[in-house]
């Protein structure tokens, strides 16, 4: 946030979504110098966020041991996951979000038969690398479900 006095061009953005679990209510901030969010006040939509979810996002602002519970449960998932990629000699690119982009080689192909298993993983040719995909941690059991059919999926 200290960032927004030294560039006042910038826009610093933050979602419900992940560590807070209010994926469903589409709800987030953005902070930004003052001019800059005037400008973005006349462009966004009228009651953009509902009464509900904004009552939603400021309960969740105070569970602090929630959010703690959810970032050790995201890097345990990281850790598990990484581990996987190593077993099964995958190249994957270090996070520290609630993601990990691995190389899958025939991308297009392993998302199809990730697919007919059952598993959604996001594609990512369109950022200009065709031959990854990218996963998002989930539990143990579902990290561990993507992993078996993972290895089906480029053993096929």
């Amino acid at each position: 946030m200290r960032w927004l006095e030294r560039f006042p061009n910038l826009i610093i953005t933050r979602t419900f979504s992940k560590a807070f679990g209010l994926a469903g209510l589409r709800v987030g901030f953005a902070a930004a110098h003052p001019e800059v969010a005037d400008l973005l006040n006349r462009v966004r939509q009228p009651f953009n966020v509902s009464a509900i979810a904004q009552a939603a996002a400021v309960a969740a602002l105070a569970d602090v041991a929630f959010v703690e519970r959810s970032r050790q449960l995201n890097q345990r998932g990281l850790e598990q996951i990484a581990a996987g990629m190593d077993r099964l000699q995958r190249r994957y690119i270090p996070s520290f979000g609630n993601f990990l982009t691995f190389h899958a080689g025939a991308a297009a192909d392993v998302y199809q038969r990730l697919l007919q298993q059952g598993v959604i993983v996001r594609p990512i040719g369109g950022y200009g690398m065709p031959e990854h995909l990218r996963v998002s941690i989930g539990l143990e059991s579902e990290n561990e479900r993507f992993l078996r059919a993972l290895q089906a999926a480029l053993h096929a």
